[in-house]
């Protein structure tokens, strides 16, 4: 195996557990706004979670069951982004004011990679406007080298494009890079790329076939905060509810 040089996270559910009382809420937020009361349950938004994109699960929202007011197909496309463009404007604004905190050992776990001289990725589907806000504000001290959000990719996640893409702009190759992700979709897609895989489950993903993972926690932990609990990862990893980089370094390197 090849030395670990870099670690790529994943976003939503990564970095920040975003998804129920961020994009969902975000998304509600704006059905609201633009006059439909449509609103999307916990349950059923872990169901859309299965389709990657946001644009994407309001188009498939409004074909499998349709809005609460009728939308003439030739309007379709330029009310899902006029609608994805205030969502992300909504969501944004739930990230800056922080009333979506870090999860737990990610901030701590991106210091020591920085410190052990790895370099740090970001490597999202979600809007790229989202990603700033993450990266440039609630993450300010933490310098990415590579930064891919949004459209940069044709194919999302559980294609492995996007990691594929990093790889390519870091010239690293897989053995040489850690990926850390949380759904079943970034697994496939890490794994497709050929790097090792980290999983970081949350509510939303604890249930779903992340076996794919080489290492599987509920969190990565801190030591004077919450620990994580371990499904997956050899014993020599001596796990006490805390993941460290070099730990890891060390696990994947031989």
């Amino acid at each position: 195996m090849g030395k670990i040089k870099a670690v790529f996270f994943d976003q939503d559910g990564v970095i920040i557990d975003t998804e129920r009382d961020g994009h969902r809420v975000s998304f509600n937020m704006t059905f609201k706004e633009f006059g439909f009361p449509d609103e999307w349950s916990i349950d059923y938004y872990h169901e859309l979670l299965q389709i990657a994109g946001g644009k994407e699960r309001m188009k498939h929202h409004l074909l499998t069951k349709g809005f609460s007011k009728p939308v003439p197909p030739e309007q379709v496309d330029d009310l899902v982004r006029d609608m994805h463009k205030r969502k992300t404007a909504i969501f944004v604004e739930l990230i800056e004011t922080g009333k979506l905190p870090l999860r737990p050992g990610i901030h701590r776990f991106m210091k020591e990679a920085i410190k052990a001289e790895l370099k740090i990725g970001l490597c999202t589907t979600s809007n790229e406007q989202a990603a700033k806000a993450i990266t440039e504000k609630i993450l300010s001290d933490i310098k990415f080298d590579i930064v891919l959000a949004g459209d940069v990719v044709s194919k999302k996640k559980p294609d492995p494009e996007i990691y594929n893409l990093a790889l390519n702009k870091t010239g690293l190759k897989p053995d040489e890079v850690i990926v850390v992700e949380d759904s079943r979709n970034g697994v496939l897609a890490g794994k497709a790329a050929g790097t090792h895989l980290i999983v970081t489950t949350n509510s939303y993903t604890e249930k779903e076939d992340v076996s794919g993972g080489d290492i599987i926690v509920t969190c990565l932990g801190d030591p004077d905060g919450e620990k994580g609990h371990m499904s997956k990862g050899d014993k020599i990893l001596k796990f006490d509810g805390v993941l460290y980089v070099n730990q890891v370094i060390d696990y994947f390197s031989k």
